[in-house]
């Protein structure tokens, strides 16, 4: 594990023990081969396989990118691992910011532009939820999902007006 990780971890209270490899997939808008392919090596020989979330596309200028999501089921096709998502939808993830935060799911709103991510972890988590129109999801995308966010915007700028009415 590379010394900026083990930085990067530490003010969490994560104790790191060891010098295991540990290859952890995030989102960019550029992934290089070399180094999806030191990241499967390192699964298929027995690492841990995390990821940060399950979005399989991301909204760029030019339109949509292949997102971690996309990657991860490289890798897990290639390894016949799957990866444990840390972040969004991960409700361990939504508990844990809510305590270090202090504060209430009834009293927090998770707000984003993917339902099947962004939407489902603030409902699984008991937050108040609300799409923002601005990335990946559509007003048509929601009838695919049987649940609703509690609020649907145009851009993040709106929520501050549906928030004072609260």
């Amino acid at each position: 594990m590379s010394s900026a990780t083990v930085d990067w971890l530490r003010p969490s209270g994560t104790q790191v023990v060891g010098s295991r490899s540990l290859p952890i997939l995030g989102d960019t808008t550029s992934y290089h081969y070399e180094q999806i392919a030191a990241g499967a090596e390192l699964v298929a020989k027995g690492a841990w396989f995390l990821a940060t979330n399950p979005d399989a596309t991301g909204p760029t200028e030019r339109g949509f990118h292949p997102a971690c999501g996309a990657v991860a089921a490289l890798i897990e096709k290639a390894t016949g691992r799957q990866p444990y998502f840390i972040g969004k939808p991960n409700s361990f993830m939504m508990r844990s910011a809510l305590d270090r935060l202090g504060v209430s799911a009834a009293d927090t709103i998770m707000v984003g532009d993917r339902m099947d991510t962004d939407v489902v972890a603030g409902l699984e988590s008991g937050l108040k939820t609300a799409l923002v129109l601005t990335g990946v999801s559509t007003r048509a995308d929601m009838e695919r999902f049987p649940f609703r966010p509690d609020h649907v915007i145009d851009r993040l700028a709106d929520l501050g007006e549906i928030l004072k009415k609260e």
